[in-house]
């Protein structure tokens, strides 16, 4: 096997927090492989996430146009191609470019069988170990320094938020999907039961929620959502006491800078392997033994039964005690 001056092309698309949990896997590549050169493709609303990334050689970004994309990596000659993602388009990818490939096991089977008739047949591992093992063949280990995220600027707490919300508790009320979000009225409460400054974190989507769980929660409570870029976000995260946080990409960038985090589970699960991963303190927070749970191994728009029982029981008290800790 060919061990020096490699050219390895890693492949990614989705999410914030997809992307970030393949940051070991970048690293660990560049750092043990010698004359090893590092090559990414993911989206191109991805690069912030990357394009700091000092592990990384080359980012390249999926073009509209698959035979486009494929025709501007072949110029690239890589000698093999890392596929994090796996899915039809990716195999496209994989047979076009004709190198040898390593794929990642989505274990799709094994989570059908977690969602619909709730048999765990999943391995006890993190995505992350998933993840190194499709680099194992290169003599690549995991050198347990746990995720990356660097971020593109120096940012300046002051320029960003008032000075009574410089020692806070970041609070992550955003997910891509509703069923892995606390409801308003249960954000609303959470906050009224913190009594440590409070800094909303949300994109744009979350700007008028964020209002709401900020006019109700207490003047401890400055809503950020929709302020601020995600480098800016990240840096807010990175400077917090602590995090609660949804399943999402701000919980990774979290475990990224070595956080407390409270991570808060609706119709998912952590056994999917993707709870925070080497943190500085990782707390779960779900509620265990409901027969319908997980309903979905990404989430919905509203629970399927009605009641959202995943979400309306979770036990805010002990969040918030925990928190304060």
């Amino acid at each position: 096997m060919k061990t020096g001056n490699l050219k390895i092309l890693i492949i990614r698309f989705s999410s914030i927090g997809d992307i970030v949990l393949t940051t070991p896997v970048i690293r660990c590549v560049k750092e043990q492989l010698s004359s090893v050169e590092v090559h990414y493709l993911t989206k191109k609303a991805f690069e912030p996430v990357l394009s700091a990334n000092p592990y990384i050689d080359k980012i390249h970004f999926l073009k509209d146009s698959l035979s486009e994309t494929v025709a501007d990596l072949k110029l690239e000659n890589f000698d093999h191609v890392i596929d994090l993602h796996h899915n039809i388009r990716t195999l496209y990818i994989k047979r076009s470019l004709g190198k040898p490939v390593s794929s990642f096991n989505k274990l799709n089977w094994q989570k059908w069988l977690l969602v619909r008739i709730k048999v765990n047949f999943l391995p006890n591992e993190h995505i992350v170990d998933r993840y190194l093992k499709t680099v194992e063949f290169l003599g690549v280990k995991n050198d347990e320094k746990g995720l990356d995220y660097f971020l593109l600027n120096n940012h300046n707490l002051s320029l960003l938020l008032p000075p009574s919300h410089h020692q806070y508790i970041a609070l992550v009320i955003g997910a891509q999907h509703a069923t892995k979000r606390l409801p308003t009225d249960k954000l609303i409460e959470l906050c009224q039961l913190l009594k440590h400054p409070v800094v909303l974190l949300g994109g744009p989507e979350d700007t008028e929620r964020g209002e709401q769980i900020a006019t109700a929660g207490g003047d401890h409570v400055f809503n950020g959502c929709g302020k601020f870029k995600l480098d800016q976000s990240a840096f807010l995260v990175k400077m917090s006491a602590s995090v609660i946080t949804h399943d999402t990409g701000l919980m990774h960038i979290a475990a990224a800078f070595k956080k407390t985090i409270h991570s808060v589970w609706g119709n998912t699960v952590p056994e999917f392997g993707m709870y925070p991963y080497m943190a500085e303190e990782s707390k779960i927070h779900e509620v265990k033994g409901l027969s319908c749970r997980p309903c979905s191994k990404i989430g919905y728009q509203k629970c399927p039964l009605g009641h959202f029982n995943c979400m309306n029981k979770i036990d805010l008290i002990t969040i918030s005690q925990q928190a304060h800790a």
